[in-house]
C-alpha cells in the first residue's frame, strides 16, 4: 500500500477509505440496509489485512452502532495508532433542543458521545456533517479549535457546503489563529461534476483534500444501466435519477462498461480510478458491504486510463442541479428525524 499525505499535514492515509455507514443493526434506524456487526467486522478485517487504515463513520449512522463496531473491530485487529479514524457530528443522537446542529454545547456533547461509543481517547479527523445554518460560524469553529488543543480531535475536517461558505470558514480560521479544516469530504463522481467549477479549484488553491463520498454515485455507476440492488430500490438515488440529465449519464454508464470490458476490470475500477487521476482527491470513500467491493477500489490505484479513455467518460456530461445534500435548518432537521427518529428542534 503506497500511503499518501491528507492535504498539507503530515497525517498518512490510505489511497482508500472505508465508508462505515452501512455498518450496523438495521433496527437501529438508519440505514434500514446496513450490515450487523458479524458482516460488518469481516469487511473491516479484510481492508485492513490489504493495508487500509482509513475509515469513515459519523455519529448518527445506526444511531451510533456504526461507531461501536467500528471500535471493537479496530481494538481487535489492529492498534490504535495505525488507523486513522474519522467521523462526524451535526445530526442528532438523542431528542429535543440542542440535539442537532453545531452550537458550542451540542461540539462538546457528540464528541464525549462518539469517543465513548469508539472506545478512544481521541478521533483523527471531526468532521461537520454539514454546515449549521442558525450557528454563527466564529462558535462552531472556535469550539472545533478548542477540541484539538485539548487533544480530542487531531485534525478538523468539513462537509458538503457552498464553495463561498467554505472561503469564509478558512478565513475566519486562519485570521483566528484557530486550527483550520485540513479536509473536505464532497460529493463527486462521473455523474455528478459539479463540484469542479468552484469547490475543487478553491480547495487546491488552499491545500484542502477532498475525501469523496458516493465515488460511484450510489452504484449507478458501478453495474449495467438500469440494473437495480437491494439498496438502490430501497432509498432515493440521491440526485442520480434526474430524467433531464438521463440521456447522457446512461452514455457515460456505457463508457464505463465499454472501458471495463476492453480492459477486463470492473466498472466500479474504472470509476474510481477516474477519480484517481485528479489531484485534489486524496481519497474516495468506498461504502462497502462486500469484499469485492473493497477489492475493486484496491484495483484502481494500478489503472492509469489513458486520455482518450478520460474524453469518453467525460465528454458525455451535461450540467445539472447542484447536489451537495441538505443544509436548510429545517429540512435538515426534517431529514434527521426521517433518518434517526430523534424528535429535534431548530428553533
Amino acid at each position: 500500500m503506497q500511503y499518501r499525505k491528507l492535504g498539507h499535514t503530515g497525517l498518512d492515509i490510505s489511497p482508500v477509505c472505508i465508508g462505515c455507514m452501512g455498518f450496523g443493526e438495521p433496527s437501529r434506524a438508519y440505514p434500514s440496509w446496513s450490515l450487523n456487526e458479524e458482516g460488518s467486522r469481516a469487511l473491516i478485517r479484510h481492508a485492513i489485512e490489504t493495508g487500509i487504515n482509513f475509515f469513515d463513520t459519523a455519529n448518527m449512522y445506526s444511531n451510533g452502532g456504526s461507531e461501536e463496531i467500528v471500535g471493537r473491530a479496530l481494538k481487535d485487529f489492529t492498534n490504535r495508532a495505525s488507523v486513522v479514524i474519522a467521523t462526524k457530528v451535526a445530526p442528532a443522537t438523542h431528542d429535543g433542543p440542542n440535539a442537532i446542529g453545531l452550537s458550542r454545547k451540542a461540539i462538546m456533547t457528540e464528541i464525549d458521545g462518539s469517543l465513548k461509543r469508539l472506545g478512544t481517547d481521541y478521533v483523527d479527523l471531526y468532521q461537520i456533517h454539514r454546515r449549521d445554518q442558525l450557528t454563527p460560524w466564529e462558535e462552531t469553529l472556535e469550539a472545533l479549535h478548542d477540541l484539538v488543543k485539548i487533544g480530542k480531535v487531531r485534525y478538523l475536517g468539513a462537509s458538503s457546503m457552498k464553495a463561498w461558505e467554505f472561503s469564509k470558514a478558512l478565513h475566519l480560521q486562519k485570521a483566528n489563529g484557530w486550527a483550520r479544516f485540513v479536509s473536505l469530504q464532497d460529493t463527486y463522481n462521473l455523474l455528478g461534476r459539479e463540484e469542479e467549477r468552484e469547490m475543487l479549484p478553491l480547495c487546491a488553491d488552499e491545500g484542502v483534500a477532498t475525501v469523496v463520498y458516493s465515488p460511484l454515485a450510489r452504484g449507478v455507476l458501478a453495474r449495467p444501466w438500469g440494473e437495480t440492488t437491494t439498496r438502490s430500490e430501497t432509498e432515493a438515488a440521491a440526485g442520480y435519477n434526474d430524467e433531464t440529465n438521463a440521456e447522457s449519464d446512461q452514455k457515460i454508464v456505457e463508457a464505463v462498461g465499454a472501458i471495463a470490458k476492453q480492459r477486463g476490470i470492473s466498472q466500479a475500477a474504472v470509476a474510481l480510478a477516474w477519480l484517481g487521476s485528479k489531484s485534489v482527491v486524496a481519497a474516495p470513500i468506498v461504502g462497502a458491504l462486500k469484499t469485492r467491493h473493497i477489492d475493486d477500489a484496491l484495483a484502481a490505484l494500478a489503472v492509469t486510463l489513458t486520455d482518450e479513455e478520460v474524453a469518453r467518460l467525460e465528454v458525455p456530461y451535461t450540467p445539472r442541479m447542484d447536489y451537495q445534500g441538505v443544509s436548510d435548518p429545517t429540512m435538515l432537521a426534517r431529514a434527521v428525524e426521517q433518518a434517526t427518529g430523534f424528535k429535534v428542534s431548530t428553533a
